[in-house]
């Protein structure tokens, strides 16, 4: 089992002005991130646009972000899909490189919505596989809850060892607490109360833009330092609200982009900001220098 505790950033992929990966920013990304004491990096994570590329494209993209990695931080990859087998080559492909382990998200799409089709889904990927499964509840994206009745039987397979847990459901996060250590909370506006609750750690898209800031509020929590915690999540909260309530992935990506960190692009279908937006998310981002 790996230990994915800490900051794993949900990272950007970043594209140039004509919407192609643009893998030499991509590197340059790792080593940043790497250089700013993350403990992992999630390739293909929806803040990384998994569903507007190519199997082939995010192929490569785990490939050369593995190789860059070398063993310095852990690597989740992304290998969602929406038939069963395309999810089991992905999620091969992903060990045979290196990955410790893969995020996958439910069945969604008029996919099986009941607790029997959804372990049933999880089972033959973890009879396919020798790492981990992080299963990944985002309902009001998939549709598709994993309820915490669901995830006591989860945890009993013999690879699905996390949770994502990114519905913002407090209630819910804490219950799924009390049923496996292994939850990682995706929901940037409670990420400080879930550290506190004692989460093992974040699968985090904001951290693309506060990769230190993102370790130095682990660190605090870890280490009982709550008022620093605080005194820390009240400078980065401004941002994540925004975020929260706007256009999530095209925010992040251009934060990223105003504090050094990719090139601001989104892959169509998704939109830039607006310039009202833009001014909105200056404003939130100014009390991370205050």
């Amino acid at each position: 089992m790996a230990d994915l505790r800490g900051i794993n950033v949900a990272m950007q992929t970043p594209f140039d002005d004509e919407g192609k990966i643009d893998f030499a920013v991509f590197e340059e990304l790792v080593e940043k991130y790497i250089e700013a004491g993350v403990h992992g990096l999630v390739f293909g994570a929806g803040t990384g646009q998994h569903p507007y590329l190519t199997e082939a494209e995010c192929n490569q993209l785990y490939e050369i972000g593995i190789r860059r990695v070398a063993g310095r931080c852990n690597v989740i990859c992304q290998t969602s899909a929406l038939n069963v087998d395309e999810v089991v080559r992905r999620s091969k492909h992903a060990e045979a490189i290196g990955a410790d382990a893969v995020l996958i998200l439910p069945p969604y799409l008029e996919g099986p919505t009941d607790d029997d089709g959804i372990f049933a889904f999880y089972a033959e990927i973890d009879a396919a596989i020798g790492i981990d499964i992080v299963g990944y509840n985002i309902p009001q994206a998939t549709g598709v809850p994993i309820s915490p009745g669901l995830l006591r039987r989860l945890v009993e397979l013999p690879h699905f060892n996390y949770v994502k847990d990114s519905s913002g459901d407090f209630t819910t996060h804490q219950e799924f607490l009390q049923i496996t250590p292994g939850v990682l909370n995706g929901a940037d506006t409670v990420t400080v109360q879930s550290l506190m609750a004692g989460c093992r750690g974040v699968i985090w898209g904001a951290a693309n833009y506060m990769p230190r800031e993102a370790v130095a509020l682990f660190d605090h929590v870890e280490r009982g330092r709550y008022a620093d915690a605080l005194a820390l999540w009240r400078r980065m909260f401004p941002s994540l609200l925004f975020l929260w309530r706007t256009k999530y992935v095209p925010g992040v990506v251009r934060a990223a982009q105003l504090r050094g960190f990719g090139t601001g692009n989104v892959r169509k279908p998704l939109t830039q900001l607006t310039p009202a937006q833009d001014a909105e998310l200056r404003a939130a981002l100014a009390h991370l220098e205050s």
